[in-house]
């Protein structure tokens, strides 16, 4: 029998107003979904969609069940479009996940459509499973450019399949035999526009808990930029058939499927996967394994505690770095420029690790109210101790220039600003 376990984060971002992103996570069903079509049609095509995939799959727990939910949700987000003019054009992209039982075997079917992945953590190599549906990536199948000019390139995310835009979508579906201890990761492409491969293995590997691993893939998104919404599910296969030692390969068994309104017709399946014949054991194989099985599980007893107190050391020394580094990022403010206005920043000057200096607050201040001879040290960044300090140092600069402008005077004489505590170049 396997058991998954699952924990989820989501983040609207520094840009977005708003979040278009929805999740569900269940114990048998886990599902992303990135809505677009501006504020309202986003939030609603992303919302119906996961809602109607959850409903449907309850009907129909298999992996086609999960491909028919999946039409389902298309033809939900599709005639509430066209039922309502304001939400004409919305749509949303779907990757999800099930648990499901097929030919008495556990299996894990996984469905997708649009740019939103879902990859598998196994060994310590992350590996993409989905495929994105985008302009770009279906150039780089097509051998037209290469993986490293697609993820700069002006189409990259200029869809091909998204749900809801047609009363029919092409959705790509996979079986996969489910092993104890990997982990799968359901995100939006506002972690991975943000991160790469490396940098989201190495929390898969550092942190155990899904939870604290979504958490923390989240606010490193958003601290590199988070230039869009940000949403994670990650799912561990935490018990599951032990037997098999080596991890089958991720095979996609049925793919492109071609779903309309009226149901689902398979353009090609592939054989469903082979079950080997079971022969029953012998009496003296029998107890020989287990005689086996009790040395095995004194020897699992042993290497269980070590691990125990290895995790734990290991999660308060991660805790403690984490707590650490944030702590001395957001320590610090500096008055930078916007343009042409004075604004003040949390964070340091350049970044730490992967921390961005964050916007804090706008000052209404422009150059044309702070004395010229002060405006290279603000390209660069002035660093200031507290955002009180800042205030008062952008405050000072105006006061000094007002006293400037009403004696007539250029010269350096009136109220000194707050003394600069330090000045470093953006970036150095």
């Amino acid at each position: 029998m396997t058991v998954l376990r699952s924990g989820s984060a989501t983040d609207t971002g520094l840009v977005r107003t708003s979040n278009q992103d929805s999740l569900v996570a269940t114990a048998s069903l886990f599902a992303v979904a990135d809505g677009m079509g501006g504020h309202a049609g986003g939030e609603i095509a992303a919302d119906l969609a996961v809602r109607t995939l959850e409903s449907a799959f309850i009907r129909q727990p298999s992996g086609m069940g999960l491909a028919d939910a999946v039409n389902a949700a298309n033809h939900a987000v599709w005639k509430a479009s066209e039922e309502r003019p304001e939400l004409r054009g919305m749509g949303t992209t779907l990757t999800a996940m099930a648990l499901v039982n097929e030919q008495g075997r556990d299996i894990l079917a996984l469905v997708n459509v649009g740019d939103s992945r879902t990859y598998r953590f196994h060994d310590g190599e992350l590996t993409q499973i989905t495929a994105d549906h985008s302009v770009a990536e279906e150039m780089v199948r097509a051998g037209e450019i290469t993986p490293a000019e697609a993820a700069v390139h002006p189409r990259r995310h200029i869809l091909t399949r998204a749900l809801g835009v047609a009363d029919g979508v092409e959705v790509d579906l996979w079986r996969i035999h489910p092993n104890r201890g990997d982990r799968y990761l359901l995100c939006s492409d506002g972690l991975t526009n943000e991160l790469g491969n490396g940098q989201i293995a190495e929390v898969l590997a550092s942190v155990p808990d899904p939870d604290q691993a979504a958490d923390l893939l989240v606010r490193a998104a958003r601290s590199h930029g988070g230039s869009d919404n940000i949403t994670v599910v990650v799912v561990d296969v935490v018990l599951g058939d032990e037997v098999r030692d080596v991890a089958e390969p991720v095979v996609p068994v049925a793919q492109d499927f071609v779903l309309s309104a009226r149901g689902a017709t398979p353009v090609g399946v592939a054989e469903p996967m082979a079950v080997p014949e079971a022969r029953l054991p012998t009496r003296r194989e029998r107890r020989r394994e287990r005689r086996r099985e009790r040395r095995r599980t004194r020897s699992r007893r042993l290497i269980t505690v070590r691990t125990l107190l290895f995790v734990v050391l290991l999660g308060a020394v991660l805790a403690g770095a984490y707590q650490a580094v944030r702590w001395f990022d957001t320590s610090s403010y500096f008055v930078g420029l916007n343009g042409n206005e004075l604004v003040i920043y949390e964070g340091r000057i350049g970044g730490f690790l992967w921390y961005k200096p964050a916007e804090a607050e706008r000052t209404g201040v422009t150059v044309a109210d702070v004395p010229a001879e002060f405006l290279p040290s603000l390209r660069q960044g002035v660093e200031e101790p507290s955002i009180d300090k800042a205030r008062t140092y952008v405050h000072n600069l105006e006061v000094e220039q007002a006293l400037r402008t009403s004696s007539g005077t250029s010269g350096t004489g009136g109220i000194p600003p707050v003394p600069i505590t330090s000045t470093t170049k953006a970036g150095g």
